[in-house]
């Protein structure tokens, strides 16, 4: 038995093969390029990769074209945690040396050692690989649109007040097309002071709004009109332009959230597990996308609904040591998960009786919201491991057979 470890970097990859006992078979610098990926895959074919039995690899690294390259066919790759290959490092030499021909090395030993340890990269489908690039996107680009929007919120504090109290009535306030027009239309609050009627409403309708729009700019114009402390008008002028070259960073992240959230409302629906997930309650087409492109559409990647548990981060973690004994949420799981459960199991609060009743039992033992909302997520993501396994959608009775009849 072959065993292959490589330590990547931008430029080169460092690869060692090891046997049974650990002796160092072969190996090699190659590049990033395809030159260099095929001639790895000639060094494994030289050591007995075959297409039935391939050689199973080991790198600190889930993405990339190498890692593309490498699970084409039947071959077992692992990504080993960075932290992990650290501590085997350890294990090695303790004069804390450190090399990359040395770490691939390690790398081989901990599959030749602890292969049983560690998980494989998922099988999962082209599809499914598709909608969680899309879906973990679309999330990278709202988080990074409610940045751009916190920082334009605290600049507009220190010298247009006004305009906050005018957008405070919008739902999304600042992200808003009509907020983001208005900005573009008066940048100070002084030019906002002199806008008329005509000029609100043409830019209301800009922004494409197609209702009450003479009585907004009526409002519009009775908020920027009203007295407002102001700055020094040099300083203002300077902080509009500040504001204005933020603004375009917002106008480009809002774009791409909705250029990426109508890519996920097209891709996810073809999947053969939508129909399964859709059927849960609290679950949208973006939140669903979010929660496959995370647990993966290989059924087999968790042997039981435990596992799924501990990968999503809702199962607590017990400490014992001699006479003491804690039990405390678990730090380390998928962080995009567990950030998708929790907003899962809020929308289901009102959109299932049942998952609702759960909720008010768990504060009622005195959990906080959190803790309540995590147990509930808990029980929510082994329901849709079990629904998966077996292909069912999710039935409310059968879910909550005991909070149904409590709620009525």
């Amino acid at each position: 038995m072959i065993y292959c470890g490589i330590d990547w970097a931008e430029r080169t990859h460092d690869v060692a093969l090891v046997n049974d006992t650990g002796a160092l078979v072969a190996k090699r610098h190659i590049s990033d390029d395809a030159a260099g990926y095929q001639l790895l895959l000639e060094l494994l074919a030289e050591h007995g990769d075959t297409e039935e039995t391939p050689i199973p690899v080991a790198i600190e690294t889930s993405r990339g074209l190498l890692v593309a390259v490498l699970r084409t066919g039947k071959r077992k790759v692992f990504a080993i945690n960075p932290m992990a290959a650290a501590r085997y490092r350890d294990r090695h030499s303790v004069s804390r040396k450190k090399s990359d021909p040395g770490d691939a090395l390690v790398l081989a030993n901990i599959l030749r050692t602890d292969m049983h340890a560690h998980r494989p990269l998922p099988d999962d489908s082209d599809l499914g690989r598709a909608i969680a690039v899309l879906a973990r996107a679309q999330q990278d680009s709202l988080w990074n649109r409610q940045q751009l929007a916190n920082q334009l919120r605290s600049l507009l504090r220190e010298y247009y007040p006004s305009a906050l109290e005018a957008f405070a009535t919008w739902a999304n306030g600042l992200c808003r097309p009509e907020a983001r027009e208005l900005l573009k239309v008066a940048p100070t609050p002084s030019r906002a002071a002199k806008l008329t009627r005509t000029q609100l409403q043409a830019a209301l309708k800009r922004a494409s709004r197609k209702r009450g729009i003479a009585a907004e700019a009526d409002r519009l114009r009775d908020v920027f009109r009203a007295e407002w402390a102001h700055q020094p008008p040099l300083v203002e002028d300077a902080l509009g332009k500040q504001m204005l070259a933020l603004l375009i960073q917002l106008d480009a992240a809002c774009t791409a959230a909705d250029d990426l959230a109508e890519a996920v409302e097209q891709t996810f629906p073809r999947h053969p597990d939508a129909e399964i997930l859709l059927s849960f309650p609290g679950l949208g087409i973006q939140l669903a996308a979010r929660i496959l492109g995370e647990i993966g559409d290989d059924h087999t990647r968790f042997a039981d609904a435990r596992g799924l548990k501990a990968y999503a981060g809702s199962s607590p973690v017990t400490r014992a040591s001699g006479k003491k004994s804690s039990i405390t949420r678990r730090w380390v799981k998928n962080d995009r998960l567990n950030h998708a459960g929790y907003l899962w199991a809020f929308a289901s609060l009102r959109a299932s009786a049942g998952a609702n009743a759960h909720y008010r039992r768990r504060r009622e033992h005195g959990d906080w919201h959190a803790a309540a909302q995590r147990n509930l997520f808990n029980r929510m993501i082994g329901q849709l491991f079990h629904c998966l396994q077996h292909h069912k959608p999710f039935d409310e009775n059968t879910a909550y057979p005991t909070e149904l009849a409590v709620a009525a």
